[in-house]
């Protein structure tokens, strides 16, 4: 049985690292020596489980077929070695964090290393995206995400939230005027956010009669809300902000916020991650750290 697993993890070395010599060098092995080792596995399946040469690994259908199955039975026997070792207490494995492309960047990626750093054993890693990763479908333990999740198949924990700031920089203001109520932003450059299909043009303030909507008009918008923020720091328009993206630069006078008298909504940071019993250490206590962080 030890053989066997020990022949799972160097196939899945080899498949992730695209070939005999990466994967050996990942093994810290010999190509030849892993050459040999893969060709004993396909003896002893009596399959072929790539085609191979010098330039070229391609997984036959067995081979992408035992990969898909050895890559699930490694991922489930870490993490029952993690939860008998630890017994709840340290965070072991690979954990795979996802976030928005700017809060990731500037807030999550401090924070995630920080939680590294009390667990030795954890190897942790982010992926970035303003698209919407979901947990399970993009390969991640935990997605933090604006906004709650519809889909009730994953477990779902609300980590913080901040109040939304529509601002610009000195320079867009001083030519175009600031403006004193919500309908003044028809004339105003404003800077949209795409996510997937949708475009966030519909913006919404409280105002003493109620909550009054406006659609946003202007020349740019992007999926990436980092791209958002350096447009607006450039001059080149107003954009709606979450509050933990652009503090430093409100206070630093680089943005001045806009419209302060009429309340928005506040943006809310959830984590979402695959149910379990008992959901995996590196999980639960990440997701337990991150309640209780400074993200504010």
């Amino acid at each position: 049985m030890a053989d066997s697993i020990g022949d799972i993890e160097l196939f899945c070395a080899i498949v992730e690292a695209g070939g005999i010599s990466a994967g050996a060098t990942a093994l810290r092995s010999s190509p030849p020596a892993v050459s040999r080792r893969l060709s004993a596995l396909e003896d002893r399946l009596g399959v072929r489980l790539a085609e191979r040469n010098a330039r070229r690994f391609r997984l036959t259908e067995e081979g992408a077929l035992f990969y898909e199955h050895c890559r699930k039975l490694l991922a489930t026997m870490h993490d029952v070695e993690a939860e008998v070792s630890a017994r709840g207490a340290t965070a072991r494995g690979l954990l795979k964090v996802g976030a928005p492309m700017e809060l990731g960047r500037r807030r999550i990626a401090p924070l995630l290393a920080e939680f590294a750093a009390r667990h030795p054993g954890l190897e942790a890693h982010l992926v970035l995206s303003d698209a919407g990763l979901e947990v399970g479908q993009d390969g991640i333990d935990v997605a933090l995400r604006v906004d709650r999740p519809d889909n009730p198949a994953v477990m779902t924990r609300k980590i913080a939230a901040t109040p939304r700031v529509l601002c610009a920089a000195p320079s867009y203001l001083a030519d175009r005027g600031m403006p004193e109520r919500p309908a003044d932003l028809a004339r105003h450059e404003c800077l949209r956010l795409a996510r997937r299909h949708y475009l966030h043009d519909r913006w919404r303030f409280r105002t003493d009669s109620g909550v009054e909507e406006i659609v946003a008009g202007g020349h740019l918008s992007s999926s990436s809300g980092d791209v958002l923020h350096g447009w607006a720091l450039d001059g080149r328009g107003l954009s709606f902000e979450a509050l933990w993206d652009v503090a430093d630069d409100l206070e630093a006078g680089r943005l001045v916020a806009c419209l302060a008298d009429y309340a928005s909504d506040e943006i809310e940071l959830f984590a979402t991650f695959q149910p379990g019993h008992p959901v995996p250490p590196r999980v639960r206590l990440f997701v337990d750290f991150m309640a209780a962080s400074r993200l504010r």
